[in-house]
């Protein structure tokens, strides 16, 4: 009998899970909540990173990784991430991935912080998630495979302590005139696999397009698997102060670009010896604490020193070298090859999620979780630089196979369910402010951001516990939604509350620990105002 497996998310992860599976024979539903294109790969910007070239080494690789991840990430997945990630790189080669080339013929190397060997491939520039997501998607049209656009995950279907299909909102259109109601629907599927995404969404300053409302993660949580270290956010240090948020790569950084407050002063280096090329979490919290000095206003990202001293000479290399930037800065009437920019931080990729095993499993049989949805170990309290697009390549291919390995034999097999942290009791506040989506990411950004202390998140906690005893019957894709970043939302306040000490990207200011990396510490009397 031909295996069924249903698909949710059309990202690098989940196509990728989508072909591999279809190369096993597989039957394949792929559903996705807005059309097939529109999903958080295709603003990937900086590239992806991997061992391609002679002189650098896998060994590097993984210490890079496990330095970023403060220690926190699991070493047998980093392991499978560096060894495998050369290997499925040159599979997208092979679907028409273009990764920029310079004169000889060579890949074009490029570097980010924490990175010890500029090991980043990029495309077209600025635009490799595009690049990757077109070339998938294109592969996956030609391929035998049934598609469902604006498909809204509603839940998981849970029968004999199996998942066995999905359930969905499909269909709606409310910016239509005249608004489209969406229908009900159930696939029923031998295995589904989460390709989600994060959460983004859930905070004021988000990189993430507004599909990111942790829909999967919800779902999970709903169905009883296993979720953990939601309280491992990161945010990113650079997004155009101005217009619409817009992220500016790493990799302008990693060409020599500098951060500069109100008075010209580099104040990177402030918060650690790396300056600019520090860990994102770092950078990103030296920002802050910059712009609260100044009142709350931006900080500025000067490239004016770059390549050539003549302004109409690096006005085109930055409109070749990064022309999705480029093109953003300039939309916004700024010219970033004669004056800084005025840069902000933001909520960028959760390195919690959905726990799995190195082939994608949850603790759910029949349920898969891979790229952002999925906390395979890889990141763990940081994610470094261009890893990601790299672990939805290396853990979608996995969990492609391991569907089939699991049908194979009929057993669909689960990770052992590791103790999870549950939200503890708290009083609901009587003075919280009606519910809407907007007062929960400002409460967010305000009590569970960049820096944390206790009093902020069990204010965090007490609000959302009044949010959540109101009766709500969601029936729309947005009302969905928001029940769905409710739950989350109380997931990942309770886990910063239950880790009491500051790591990676998860700063507290009122606890700062030992195990913490120095440049945390470090940080202790910026965020305090000592500086």
């Amino acid at each position: 009998m031909t295996v069924h497996a249903v698909v949710v998310g059309s990202g690098i992860a989940g196509l990728t899970v989508a072909l591999h599976a279809i190369e096993h024979g597989c039957r394949v539903t792929l559903v996705t909540k807005d059309v097939l294109e529109h999903a958080n790969t295709r603003y990937a910007q900086g590239g992806i990173a991997g061992v391609m070239f002679d002189d650098d080494r896998v060994e590097d690789h993984i210490r890079d990784t496990l330095v970023a991840g403060a220690g926190l990430s699991d070493e047998a997945a980093v392991r499978v991430l560096a060894e495998e990630g050369p290997a499925r790189i040159r599979e997208l080669v092979d679907l028409g991935v273009a990764f920029d080339r310079g004169d000889d013929g060579a890949f074009v190397k490029g570097l980010e912080a924490a990175h010890s060997y500029p090991r980043i491939l990029h495309s077209g520039g600025d635009a490799t998630g595009t690049a990757i997501e077109k070339a998938l998607v294109a592969r996956l049209r030609a391929s035998d495979v049934r598609v469902i656009e604006h498909a809204f995950l509603v839940d998981l279907v849970v029968r004999g302590g199996r998942v066995r299909g999905i359930e969905l909102l499909v269909g709606e259109h409310p910016d239509a005139s005249p608004a489209v109601a969406g229908r009900r629907e159930t696939i029923e599927s031998d295995a589904v696999v989460l390709a989600t995404g994060g959460a983004g969404e859930l905070y004021a300053h988000t990189t993430n397009p507004s599909v990111a409302t942790g829909d999967g993660i919800a779902a999970a949580l709903r169905a009883g698997a296993d979720v953990r270290e939601l309280e491992f956010y990161q945010f990113h240090p650079t997004i155009i102060g101005t217009g619409d948020a817009f992220l500016v790569s790493e990799a302008v950084r990693g060409e020599g670009a500098t951060l500069i407050d109100e008075r010209g002063r580099r104040f990177a280096f402030d918060a650690h010896p790396d300056g600019e090329l520090a860990p994102r979490d770092v950078v990103a919290r030296a920002i802050a604490h910059r712009m609260e000095l100044q009142d709350g206003r931006p900080v500025f990202l000067d490239a004016t020193h770059l390549y050539s001293e003549d302004a109409a000479e690096r006005a085109a290399f930055l409109a070749r070298r990064f022309p999705t930037i480029d093109a953003a800065v300039r939309a916004r009437g700024l010219d970033w090859a004669r004056e800084p920019i005025p840069v902000t931080p933001a909520a960028h990729y959760l390195m919690g999620g959905v726990t799995t095993d190195l082939d994608g499993r949850t603790t759910l049989p029949g349920l898969y979780a891979v790229g952002e949805v999925a906390r395979t170990g890889v990141h763990g309290a940081n994610r470094l630089a261009s890893n990601s697009l790299l672990e939805g390549a290396v853990f979608g291919a996995r969990a492609g196979d391991a569907i089939a390995i699991d049908a194979a034999d009929g057993i669909w097999r689960a990770p052992a369910r590791l103790s999870a942290v549950a939200p503890v009791s708290v009083a609901p506040d009587p003075n919280a402010p009606a519910f809407s989506r907007g007062a929960l990411q400002e409460l967010l950004w305000e009590d569970a951001g960049l820096v944390r202390d206790e009093e902020g998140l069990r204010h965090a906690a007490s609000v959302l516990a009044a949010w959540r005893a109101a009766a709500r019957a969601p029936g729309s894709e947005a009302g969905f939604e928001d029940e769905n970043l409710l739950v989350v939302a109380e997931r990942l306040v309770a886990a910063a509350r239950a880790r009491r000490e500051s790591v990676g990207a998860h700063f507290r200011r009122d606890v700062p620990s030992a195990s913490a990396p120095a440049a945390a510490s470090a940080l202790t009397s910026l965020t305090t105002g000592a500086a």
